[in-house]
């Protein structure tokens, strides 16, 4: 089986989403103290690769916990957007060079190529981001999540967040924010997991993003 890890390390003093703090790893017990280690760890829900369900836009929409286990797997397939330049868009043309497969994947997982600026500035410069016609194809389609290497599905200056809330209005999807290596994962489906910590009325949470070829 070959397996890729599609997910930024938690560490402190790595990229955050600006206004927030980075993750707090504080020792707690140590080998010499205690017998054994163990670390608090304090970092923001939406923490390097995470994931967003509904409820981190509106109350009442559907929460990571409420969603069952099979919403955190499937079939894959990355679109490659790598030729775009800073504040471009993602458009339907990048979608249907794929065919029958855009249809049949069960998560949308867009490649800017922008993991190569994670722990610089261009991380949270203009990156491209889809447009209407393909939020609208992803919310009339029957995806279980969309996922970028970038760090927001909304352009940094749009501190309304848009399309957040335009897919997350009535559908019950997932979106996947700051994945890597997504060059890595060629041109047809694979399969992909992406499992969220189980928190209580959980508005988002880091996640263990992988990809695997049986």
């Amino acid at each position: 089986m070959k397996v890729i890890d599609l997910t930024h390390t938690i560490k402190e003093n790595m990229p955050v989403y600006p206004g927030t703090e980075p993750p707090c790893l504080e020792p707690a017990n140590s080998y010499e103290k205690d017998g054994f280690k163990e670390t608090r760890i304090s970092m923001f829900s939406h923490t390097g690769t995470h994931m967003d369900p509904p409820a981190h836009l509106f109350a009442g929409r559907t929460a990571l916990d409420a969603f069952g286990p099979e919403q955190f797997i499937g079939k894959a397939l990355v679109i490659d957007c790598r030729a775009l330049k800073e504040g471009e868009s993602i458009t339907m043309n990048h979608i249907r060079k794929y065919g029958d497969n855009a249809a049949k994947a069960d998560f949308l997982l867009f490649n800017l190529g922008w993991d190569k600026y994670w722990g610089t500035e261009k991380y949270f410069g203009d990156y491209p981001c889809i447009d209407d016609e393909v939020l609208d194809y992803i919310i009339a389609g029957n995806y279980k999540g969309i996922g970028f290497d970038i760090i927001g599905l909304d352009p940094i200056a749009d501190e309304n967040l848009t399309r957040h809330k335009k897919l997350f209005d009535e559908t019950d999807i997932v979106n996947i924010e700051n994945l890597k290596n997504l060059d890595k994962c060629g041109n047809e489906l694979f399969w992909f997991g992406c499992f969220p910590l189980k928190v209580k009325n959980s508005d988002g949470a880091p996640i263990r993003a992988i990809a695997w070829w049986e």
